[in-house]
């Protein structure tokens, strides 16, 4: 049984308050740091969870609430120009949910609150000290807190990662921005389906709107990144020109594009991974969610992965006697599952923004692929139907 009574959680984003959740049922006090003044639910697009995060939510009583405003996705297809593959998919396994990341972070941050979770905003990290009975973190404010534990739950720009290893990679740009709109042209494909669409000059994909219309993503190849709030400061009518023009000649991607108000628009700046991180903690300090894993977008995994770690490291604190066993068990028991799931990411990210060969032969090569090397029960098997069973003794 460990001695660790208090926890520091760095970030109130998605793993953040999963993370203060998951340690109080495990019999940990923990308090989350915001870096900003207020909530963070109005920042982000639509993402999606996995049945495997939507699982691992379970356990601190939140996937009801988050499954109920999610929009369920039951089948998947691949659009090459104008030629439309359906997708395998897994046998009886629950659907994909999509849903905005304020709503999720609104859901989580009740949640939490109601559970007795205390939340500190305008603390940014500058800074942390370990002592033999804890660590104290500094904060750009002047304050402090002091804890059994602090875990960097602070995104792919985490200082908490610097930290722990001042030689640690920071993320790599993928090449692509990302944007989302909502449209006026209703898609005809059935509900619950996604379309993901490889358009002439660039990738999006899209699906029916419950509420009426569809909502598409978009991810523009782009040599030099933008940060969120550099994208911001673009208007959001020059955004939707430049969309217009890069879909002009996609079935239904110009619809999409000439039938969404710019109203709707919204960049969420450069879309990044997270390279393999040597480091995943050192003495007091761990991480957790994008700070230590963050996978391209096209794994579908983000946010549930974040999910999965911020459960399992509550898990191992309640169960190892130490915080380097306990932290090292959770390394054990996290690393190879998410850099294989990146890893797998990574290579369909590289068909995002192919080169003009490669445009010219996906139209061939694509329903080949699927029909040769699309096994579902082995590659979308483990990574869904992956269950954490928090009863049993971490090790």
């Amino acid at each position: 049984m460990s001695k660790v009574k208090t926890a520091i959680v760095v970030g109130g984003g998605i793993a953040g308050p999963v993370t203060a959740m998951a340690l109080r049922r495990a019999g940990i006090t923990a308090t989350v740091h915001e870096a900003y003044p207020g909530s963070t639910d109005g920042i982000g697009g639509t993402l999606a969870l996995a049945p495997n995060g939507v699982a691992a939510l379970r356990h601190v009583g939140a996937d009801e609430a988050v499954a109920a405003i999610a929009t369920p996705i039951h089948q998947t297809v691949m659009l090459v120009w104008t030629r439309r593959i359906e997708m395998p998919g897994l046998t009886d396994a629950p659907p994909l949910r999509v849903v905005h990341r304020a709503a999720l972070h609104r859901i989580l941050h009740d949640r939490a609150v109601a559970d007795g979770v205390p939340f500190a905003y305008g603390k940014r990290l500058v800074g942390a000290r370990e002592t033999a009975d804890g660590v104290t973190a500094s904060f750009a404010d002047g304050s402090t807190a002091h804890a059994d534990v602090l875990i960097g739950a602070d995104g792919v720009h985490s200082t908490v990662r610097r930290l722990i290893d001042p030689a640690a990679p920071g993320p790599r740009y993928t090449g692509m921005l990302g944007f989302e709109a909502l449209a006026r042209h209703e898609v005809d494909v059935e509900p619950g389906t996604m379309t993901f669409a490889f358009g002439r000059n660039a990738y999006y994909l899209f699906w029916r709107e419950p509420g009426g219309g569809t909502r598409w993503g978009a991810n523009l190849p782009r040599d030099r990144p933008m940060s969120f709030t550099e994208a911001r400061e673009v208007p959001r009518e020059q955004w939707l020109r430049t969309l217009r023009t890069a879909y002009g000649d996609d079935e239904p991607g110009r619809d999409l594009a000439d039938t969404s108000d710019v109203e709707s628009v919204r960049s969420v700046g450069a879309l990044h991974i997270m390279p393999p991180v040597p480091h995943w903690w050192r003495g007091r300090m761990v991480l957790v969610g994008d700070s230590a894993h963050a996978p391209s977008n096209s794994s579908g995994q983000g946010a549930s992965l974040a999910i999965e770690s911020a459960v399992q490291v509550a898990r191992c604190l309640r169960d190892l006697p130490d915080v380097p066993s306990a932290f090292a068990a959770f390394e054990r028991l996290r690393r190879a599952r998410v850099e294989r799931i990146a890893a797998r990411a990574a290579r369909i990210n590289n068909a995002k923004a192919p080169g003009p060969v490669a445009r010219t032969l996906m139209p061939i090569m694509m329903p080949l692929l699927v029909r040769t090397a699309m096994k579902p029960e082995k590659t979308l098997g483990p990574e869904q139907r992956y269950v954490i069973d928090w009863d049993a003794a971490a090790r």
